[in-house]
């Protein structure tokens, strides 16, 4: 995994990351991009591998060399990468977020009736609702490169457990039976954390 260090935002993008971003990306876009890419590379070269470009689909999801697996997360002054060996994992998902107030809209938008009663219960004093919608951008980021379709929010029926830290998800019966491959993941489980201010998710698909 690689974090994002102060002179990240601004590293060097090589030509095919540059292509995928264009000229008119505005500012924020760029900078995102930008420390993405850079501890993409980066946390290929901790697996030994070539820091080859991590390009994008044309949903803008990261493309990964060819026999790794990886994620890619950015919010506000924070961004990070994962990277895997293909034949450790299937899939890696994580996500990062600034614990922020979600106005009941969104809430009805990312939760489904039983996770709204299930924070309800939770203990007070965490951004709970931050960190189920996280978890959800983690599962998504696991589900999609392995499957090719993207989920959502309510197809995936979140359980968190706030002593250990970490979460299950259990997607939709109707989204299993209908993936386009073999054996898609039924439900897929990780950890997340709440510290100084960032919210953060993240899971491993294993292999079949």
């Amino acid at each position: 995994m690689a974090v994002a260090g102060p002179e990240d935002w601004s590293g060097v993008l090589l030509p095919a990351e540059r292509a995928c971003l264009g000229d008119r990306a505005v500012a924020s876009r760029r900078r995102d991009f930008t420390a993405g890419r850079v501890c993409a590379r980066r946390a290929l070269a901790g697996l030994g591998l070539p820091a080859v470009p991590v390009t994008s689909a044309a949903d803008r999801s990261p493309v990964w060399p060819a026999g790794a697996v990886g994620t890619i997360t950015h919010t506000r002054d924070y961004c990070a990468a994962a990277a895997a060996r293909a034949t450790d994992f299937r899939a890696v998902g994580m996500d990062a977020e600034r614990p922020r107030e979600l106005n009941p809209g969104v809430r009805r938008a990312i939760c489904l009736p039983e996770e709204e009663a299930d924070l309800a219960r939770l203990p007070a004093g965490l951004p709970w609702p931050t960190v189920l919608f996280s978890v959800k951008e983690t599962v998504y980021k696991v589900w999609h490169p392995v499957v090719g379709t993207w989920l959502d929010f309510h197809d995936a029926r979140v359980t968190l457990d706030p002593e250990a830290g970490t979460f299950t998800a259990r997607i939709a019966p109707a989204r299993v039976a209908a993936a386009p491959v073999p054996d898609p993941p039924a439900s897929i489980t990780g950890r997340f954390t709440v510290d100084t201010g960032l919210v953060r998710a993240a899971a491993v698909l294993a292999p079949r």
